[in-house]
């Protein structure tokens, strides 16, 4: 796409689930800063052609040549591509922008959610952004929010991970799994639900340690130290960053759920000034990328079905604590897919391409 003078863009892993995410959104755009926006995938990839804002794209190959006049590269891809390939973007002139986790938690790598600390944006030593990871990223404008006014001093999260944190594979083995439960008489015997899946012929080879159709699995990621899961830690580590609180008390447990697409959060925030229901309610409420949904009484709140293919952050059953002073409870929805990845990412370009 060429169109007029402004700054070029290139969506490095353009036709997987985040990158074609990531599309959708700039063609929902009503205006884009780009003069031109390249797609670029590996071999596989190259060649195919795509639709952006009306016009055919021609997905070209992934080489250092591709980033010679790109100003923003924006990176959905594996870790370990990412690791090699931010760099030599940054050596070629672009901003990376990296969706995956390969440079989250470098000293020198700012790690930007724009409504939280846009302002990090601009100190990047290497040259590359990292977007956080899609569980922190799905509660992280309200907590933002809440810490501004409130003063943020410990979280205590549940998750409950959709199965497209996983990637495609993650959403086609629930998928799968679940077509092979459909219309049987399991989930009441111990080992029944596997054995239907066995039946069905759908082996161990799973993007989860456990069946997820009709369970919930309570792990995501790989095994770290003293039993804690990688997606555990990231909610620690990256909270504490983004919002500027090295010593920020986080606790988490991840679980894994039959949902296809969608984080949401149970929330237990602790504050360092008087915070009540109502006070937090028209924060958030001011806030423009969250919906608050919260009508306990008329049945309101924001659940998976309600927000999946919605790009705020929804926000309810807000409460406060019955035995704990100046803290609230609060459930939160993000589309992982959407603010948790392609959203996020493209938010930072738009912020940098702001500056250029």
């Amino acid at each position: 796409m060429t169109a007029g003078k402004g700054p070029v863009v290139a969506i490095v892993g353009a036709t997987g689930a985040v990158g074609t995410t990531m599309i959708d959104i700039i063609d929902a755009r009503e205006t884009v800063p780009w003069s031109e926006i390249r797609l670029v995938a590996s071999a596989r990839s190259a060649g195919k052609v795509l639709k952006v804002r009306g016009e055919d794209v021609t997905v070209r190959l992934l080489e250092p040549e591709v980033f010679d006049g790109v100003d923003v590269a924006l990176f959905d891809v594996p870790d370990e591509i990412s690791a090699e390939w931010a760099p030599i973007a940054a050596a070629r002139g672009a901003v990376a922008v990296d969706n995956s986790g390969a440079f989250r938690m470098d000293p020198d790598v700012p790690l930007v959610v724009p409504e939280v600390n846009a302002d990090k944006a601009a100190d990047r030593p290497k040259g590359i952004i990292a977007n956080p990871n899609c569980t922190t990223l799905s509660m992280m404008a309200a907590m933002g929010a809440l810490h501004r006014e409130f003063g943020l001093e410990a979280l205590v999260v549940s998750s409950y991970q959709a199965a497209s944190g996983a990637g495609q594979p993650g959403i086609d083995r629930l998928q799968a799994e679940l077509s092979a439960v459909a219309g049987k008489d399991v989930g009441q015997k111990a080992g029944d639900v596997a054995a239907a899946l066995a039946e069905a012929g759908l082996g161990t080879d799973s993007p989860f340690p456990a069946p997820l159709a009709l369970n919930v699995v309570p792990w995501a990621g790989s095994v770290k130290e003293d039993g804690w899961s990688s997606e555990e830690l990231k909610v620690r580590n990256e909270s504490r960053k983004i919002l500027g609180i090295p010593d920020l008390k986080v606790s988490a447990t991840c679980v894994r759920v039959p949902v296809v697409t969608t984080h949401a959060l149970a929330v237990h925030a602790t504050f360092g000034r008087e915070i009540t229901v109502d006070a937090a309610r028209k924060v958030l409420s001011e806030q423009p990328t969250i919906v608050v949904r919260d009508d306990a009484a008329a049945g309101e709140w924001p659940t998976p079905a309600d927000v999946v293919g919605d790009d705020p952050t929804w926000v309810g059953r807000i409460r406060q604590a019955l035995d704990f002073p100046n803290t609230l409870e609060l459930f939160v929805c993000g589309d992982n897919l959407r603010k948790g990845a392609a959203l996020n990412t493209y938010e930072i370009a738009e912020t940098v391409a702001a500056t250029l």
